[in-house]
């Protein structure tokens, strides 16, 4: 009983991030994660695809093409402990101890949030028309009990519920001057695999076969749109991305783990446009920006995960060979800790780049990151 409770645990934490896809716009790029996630006005050709698509055409004279094999990153938020919580539980079980209704009633209500992505980009930049393919994958995944009254914990179950979304596009950008003005336009279509995953367990009752057996999957189309204006070093832009919105349902399914059996409603998830601004100041050896969400991403109806992003980031390059980056990161969408962000770039003699990334919100809610590129 008590190994199957830590399998528990470990499981819940695992279905979290197993769909191999914040579902929404999350993109893990370990350069803009330490500058705090912007990247509307200061990504580059290669990672335009994930920020804004007229930065496509924004490229170095001597850039043929790049690549990214590939960028991986994680994200978790934790306020209630509740994976420890889950394993004292186990424990308490166990032991027959009368502790067991406190423990579940302590846990009642609390959840945990858990993001994980994944990229890959292939860049060719060029005077007629740059493309950038892309491959891109992240989820947002939510783990929460729901406890019977009485003591009997097996009435009691944990339920985690994930949408997971892959995708694949090409980013197209053309740089134009107008008046004089040095602009550039970019458009991304993608397809996307949308899946959902629904998951209940009593603490007792855990079976790994059941993992996926609530799945739905869906295949659809999607287009991101961006401009930007620049002069020199300074730089404006605005992104629009998932301009063809969605409503994603998970299964709706029954529950035999409790006597009686329980209905599992589905979840409702709102995928819908996320427009951006950004300016900034991006030159070869200092780049400092700001990106604010013009709108509110209202994602799972369920659970308090809102979001309205103000992010802030600066970036100083050591003779092309050092990046030192930091950053900041609000949701000015609900009342929850700032993140501050930091991370290095390491391009020995340009021959390829190594970028690590890290974020601190509090003890609970932490991530990091990292990719590797290179550029030709």
């Amino acid at each position: 009983m008590k190994m199957k409770n830590r399998y528990l645990a470990a499981a819940i934490a695992t279905l979290c991030g197993s769909s191999v896809a914040n579902a929404a716009n999350y993109a893990i790029e370990a350069r803009s994660d330490a500058m705090g996630g912007v990247g509307t006005v200061s990504a580059t050709y290669l990672t335009a695809p994930f920020f804004n698509p007229a930065l496509t055409a924004v490229y170095r004279r001597n850039d043929d093409a790049g690549m990214i094999i590939p960028s991986f990153g994680i994200s978790y938020n934790d306020p209630d402990k509740l994976v420890d919580q889950i394993k004292d539980l186990g424990d308490l079980i166990a032991a027959s101890d009368p502790g067991v209704v406190d423990a579940l009633n302590n846990i009642n209500g609390d959840q945990l949030d858990l993001e994980i992505g994944g990229v890959v980009a292939f860049g060719i930049p060029n005077k007629f028309l740059s493309a950038t393919i892309y491959g891109k994958a992240y989820t947002e995944s939510f783990v929460t009990p729901t406890i019977a009254p009485g003591p009997d914990p097996d009435n009691s179950y944990v339920q985690a519920v994930s949408v997971a979304v892959t995708e694949v596009g090409v980013s197209l950008g053309k740089y134009q001057t107008f008046l004089n003005q040095h602009m550039a336009f970019g458009v991304t279509p993608k397809l996307q695999r949308v899946y959902t995953y629904s998951y209940a367990s009593t603490f007792s009752g855990y079976d790994s076969g059941d993992l996926r057996e609530n799945e739905t999957a869906e295949t659809m189309f999607n287009l991101d749109a961006g401009a930007l204006w620049f002069y020199g070093p300074f730089r404006i832009g605005v992104a629009a991305k998932n301009l063809v919105g969605r409503d994603i349902k998970t299964k709706e399914y029954t529950f035999g783990g409790t006597s009686p059996a329980t209905t599992i409603t589905s979840y409702d998830y709102s995928m819908r446009p996320l427009y951006t601004v950004g300016a900034g100041i991006v030159s070869d050896y200092f780049t400092l920006s700001v990106d604010y969400d013009l709108n509110e991403e209202k994602k799972f109806s369920a659970f308090d995960d809102n979001t309205q992003m103000l992010r802030a980031g600066i970036e100083v390059d050591l003779l092309r060979q050092l990046q030192l980056r930091g950053g900041y990161m609000k949701n000015m969408a609900r009342d929850t800790d700032d993140t501050i962000t930091a991370g290095i770039g390491i391009s020995p003699l340009n021959l390829f780049e190594l970028d690590i990334s890290a974020r601190y919100t509090n003890e609970n809610a932490m991530g990091a990151s990292i990719n590797f590129l290179a550029t030709y």
